[in-house]
């Protein structure tokens, strides 16, 4: 029978993206929830896609991640077969291939196509990498209506809430890749902290390049961090205090 995306079940909560001097970096928990239970712990929400420079990640439904995936890697190596019998062509073009941009406007059809026949890939997708174009770091995201967005900082699931206000009151021209990385970390606490559906257990992923002069002279292989703990402590006072009697509850931990 045919069956639809009505509801998610198997989900994860909020990624978070942001363009530093050089390179871009992503980053995610690693918890899937089962409605309000932690059904599943260490699983990566960053793909590589393979013979890429690209990176994405989502937050949503798992499977349909796992779906896109796997599109992905399907056009992926579609795209390295057509170049190697391209090759020898002195009019073939290899530089866009399968980049960030082309990546970010493929899902952008995928979703939107998916959307329009009432059943959805339930997720919102980060992709990040390089615009061959430009040369410069690229950062997109897609939600699961196909509706584009592309910036410096973006954030996906609660972290829209929360993370962005964070990351655009911090981020600026110049940022290094250890600032970043800061950052990141630090809205991931905070999520910790305030959604219910995240996990202090996360991972990181980067592209960056290699400048001379000023000059993008080679796109590095991506990087996708194992999963490690952040350091979180429930000892602050407005964790450890009740809420003043006054409030009656509203308003409290």
């Amino acid at each position: 029978p045919t069956k639809h995306t009505t509801r998610p079940i198997v989900t994860g909560t909020s990624v978070l993206g942001i363009v530093y001097e050089g390179g871009v970096m992503l980053a995610a928990d690693t918890l899937l929830s089962y409605g309000g239970m932690a059904k599943h712990h260490g699983i990566p929400r960053l793909h590589h896609i393979p013979s890429t420079h690209t990176i994405v990640a989502a937050s949503g439904e798992y499977s349909d991640y796992q779906m896109i995936c796997q599109l992905l890697n399907e056009k992926a190596l579609e795209e390295t077969q057509t170049m190697a019998v391209l090759m020898d062509s002195l009019y073939a073009d290899h530089s866009t291939s399968m980049s960030a941009p082309a990546v970010w406007n493929y899902l952008r059809y995928v979703l939107y196509q998916k959307r329009n026949t009432f059943n959805p890939y339930w997720n919102d997708i980060l992709v990040a990498g390089f615009d061959p174009q430009t040369k410069l770091p690229f950062l997109g995201s897609v939600d699961k209506i196909g509706t584009t967005v592309q910036d410096n900082v973006l954030a996906t699931g609660f972290g829209s809430y929360l993370a962005i206000p964070l990351l655009r009151e911090k981020w600026r021209p110049g940022l290094t890749e250890g600032e970043a990385r800061g950052i990141l970390e630090d809205c991931l606490k905070v999520l910790f902290y305030r959604d219910c559906r995240a996990s202090a257990q996360i991972q990181l992923a980067k592209v960056d390049a290699t400048v001379m002069d000023g000059t993008v002279v080679r796109v590095n292989e991506p990087i996708v961090s194992d999963a490690y703990q952040l350091e979180t402590s429930w000892s602050d006072p407005a964790f450890v205090n009740a809420a003043p009697a006054q409030m009656d509850g509203d308003g409290g931990w």
